[in-house]
């Protein structure tokens, strides 16, 4: 449909591609729009919604600066979908033990894998080139030891893990009942504690220089300075090791799968795409960073995928390539009620109504991931029809979360 709200009260305009928009979210783009580094305009995606600082589904576009708080804590937080060689009528009428099967492989919400088993060789594995960068920007930077007790040990074990919230393990089928792998995971802890310390650390510099913002939560650094290459160099190796996460959970489910259903392949090449993360790109001309808060690339000819929520559709899309949402779209259906609000509204007999059908979890720790709580995401791709096209429309049968 297009662009169909324009805003322009701030320093730039603000280009959003739906009407469903809270007022809070308004109010947190026109923040956005205001400060002197952003560039040209902003774009809001039709699963827009409020954020911390800056606004969840939001692409911004900033010349030599950068947003901490706009790129976020699960820095590199993103999605993975492949698709195998299965078809629905060849996987077990109940698909619980293959839920389970994967619950007892890969750690969920706040565990992680034993430390007696990712020492050593498991370190050689994930790369020593990742153990060295970190090494580095703690030598820059020490106070991220003091975030986390067993800092050093932590991050390797949290590799191949899913965490909690809308993070999750799904088995979906497309339109021709072929089985497909999808899965949702960031940076865990270790993007958390590199989020919040560079968050704080933007935030003391902006005071420093007696820089006044509409919101503490949108303090930037610019470039040329040493913050800013340091936390250049911090984002992109979280970016780097949310990859690595993805890449070690599909394998985890891949065991699985091969555990209880030995013959299957893979029969397309997994597609990789970040949706909180910052990239250094050039738009109409100009060199700039783009930072994609709760947004994913969709270059013209790009595959990318966009989640429902853990009772709706999905969708792998390929890219449009529209200059206007600066080559972007969706990261999802977008949440409508915040997650206290679900769990006040909704109860397990909802959930399980609204999850009818699919093997997950359907108990109170998982309400507020309820369907209901999410936008309509029919309607969020009906949005940004000139922003991508449908490949393939998946539904889950099963689902894993944290």
């Amino acid at each position: 449909m297009g662009i169909q709200i324009e805003f322009n009260k701030g320093r730039v305009p603000v280009k959003v591609w739906t009407r469903n928009i809270e007022p809070e979210a308004i109010r947190q783009l026109l923040n956005v729009a205001s400060l002197p580094v952003v560039h040209g305009h902003v774009a809001a995606m039709p699963d827009v919604h409020a954020g911390i600082g800056a606004t969840v589904g939001s692409v911004i576009p900033t010349r030599k600066a950068i947003i901490p708080a706009a790129v976020g804590v699960d820095i590199g937080c993103g999605m993975n979908a492949v698709r195998t060689s299965l078809s629905a009528g060849q996987l077990p009428d109940n698909l619980r033990s293959l839920r389970m099967g994967i619950e007892e492989m890969v750690p969920l919400g706040f565990n992680m894998h034993p430390a007696s088993r990712m020492r050593g060789s498991a370190l050689q594995r994930v790369g020593r080139a990742l153990s060295d960068r970190l090494d580095r920007i703690v030598g820059q930077h020490p106070g991220l030891m003091k975030m986390q007790r067993r800092f050093n040990e932590t991050w390797l074990c949290q590799i191949g893990t899913l965490g909690g919230g809308n993070h999750f393990i799904e088995l979906c089928l497309d339109e021709a009942d072929r089985v497909w792998i999808m899965l949702h995971s960031g940076s865990r802890g270790i993007g958390n504690i590199i989020g919040r310390y560079f968050i704080a650390a933007a935030q003391n510099d902006m005071r420093r220089h007696q820089m006044h913002l509409p919101d503490k939560d949108l303090a930037y650094f610019s470039e040329g300075s040493g913050l800013f290459d340091e936390y250049v160099e911090a984002v992109n190796w979280a970016q780097d090791y949310a990859l690595l996460n993805r890449q070690r959970l599909l394998a985890a489910v891949i065991e699985v799968l091969k555990r209880q259903l030995p013959t299957f392949s893979l029969e397309a090449e997994a597609i990789n795409c970040h949706h909180n993360y910052v990239a250094r790109e050039t738009h109409f001309g100009e060199a700039l960073f783009i930072t994609r808060k709760g947004a994913i690339s969709a270059r013209a000819g790009e595959l990318g995928i966009i989640p429902g929520s853990m009772g709706a559709k999905s969708y792998i899309v390929r890219g449009l390539g529209n200059a206007q949402s600066f080559c972007s779209c969706s990261h999802g259906a977008g949440r409508r009620m915040s997650r206290s609000a679900a769990k006040s509204r909704f109860s397990r007999f909802d959930l399980e109504a609204q999850t009818a059908g699919i093997e997950c979890r359907k108990d109170g720790g998982v309400i507020d991931e309820i369907p209901g709580a999410y936008k309509d995401i029919d309607q969020v791709m009906d949005d940004q029809r000139d922003l991508v096209e449908v490949v393939h429309t998946l539904k889950q049968v099963l689902c894993v979360k944290g």
